[in-house]
């Protein structure tokens, strides 16, 4: 139900770039109107800070494995995104994920082992490149005004990413995540369907923290997120209601006869 990619690069980014005067002096940013990547993108990534927003649009989950991250989930099956068209165009008004206005730029370590982040940007995207149009990303060999706006952007990015980092550490140490899973029985259905592949905050253990942990969390502002995530949940069968409307939803195979 919910993954992310392991292709060694971020989900989206087809190719990295280091943003440079000498090799893109005569570059712009503009503004585009779709994102076609979106088209079958059916989970996101979202940081904590975004969690207050993100709760009201899409389920929060979070991704199996050593190291969850937070999701926030467009469709539900792999493919399938029914908040755009498959062109890339949003369908209505509608919260857009820090992540995805990022792209296509990104801070990353040009060098193994280095703390130094430099921004850079997939060429493959035409938000970039050689325009008559759109903000220069240079100005008399500096960077302009936009790229500043840009990076100060992702750098903002950055430090939600470190929030989120430890946010998810405290689930995972007071063994919270356990394996989700979400039935969903429609009017008429010869069965149920039945969506896993994604993890989820354990009620019942989260109840039975101690009262100490639980004041920590929440000082630290750790508990009001863990209770927009299970909030959140209740939008899933919105997020189906939404794919059948769409036509989306997997065909089921009959049932045999008895």
């Amino acid at each position: 139900m919910a993954s992310v990619p392991g292709n060694g690069l971020p989900l989206f980014y087809n190719q990295l770039e280091p943003l440079s005067s000498g090799g893109h002096a005569d570059y712009r940013t503009r503004r585009v109107d779709r994102a076609p990547f979106l088209a079958q993108a059916h989970a996101v990534p979202v940081t904590v800070d975004e969690f207050a927003l993100v709760q009201r649009h899409y389920p929060i989950v979070f991704s199996v494995g050593d190291n969850p991250v937070p999701l926030a989930l467009m469709g539900l099956n792999e493919g399938v995104n029914t908040f755009v068209d498959e062109n890339g165009a949003l369908l209505g008004e509608v919260y857009v994920p820090a992540y995805i206005r990022r792209y296509p730029f990104m801070l990353a370590r040009l060098r193994e082992g280095s703390d130094e982040l430099s921004l850079c940007f997939d060429p493959t995207s035409d938000a970039v490149g050689r325009f008559e149009e759109g903000d220069p990303l240079f100005v008399d060999g500096q960077i302009s005004e936009a790229t500043r706006g840009i990076l100060d952007f992702c750098e903002q990015f950055e430090q939600a990413g470190q929030r989120t980092g430890a946010f998810m550490q405290e689930l995972l140490e007071h063994k919270l995540l356990i394996d989700g899973e979400v039935t969903i029985q429609p009017d008429g259905a010869p069965q149920p369907y039945i969506y896993r592949g994604f993890q989820m905050v354990n009620e019942e253990k989260l109840r039975e923290l101690r009262g100490d942990v639980i004041r920590k969390m929440v000082q630290s502002g750790l508990l009001p997120l863990i209770y927009a995530h299970l909030l959140s949940m209740n939008l899933v069968r919105d997020i189906f209601a939404k794919q059948m409307g769409q036509g989306k939803i997997p065909v089921q195979e009959a049932v045999p006869a008895a």
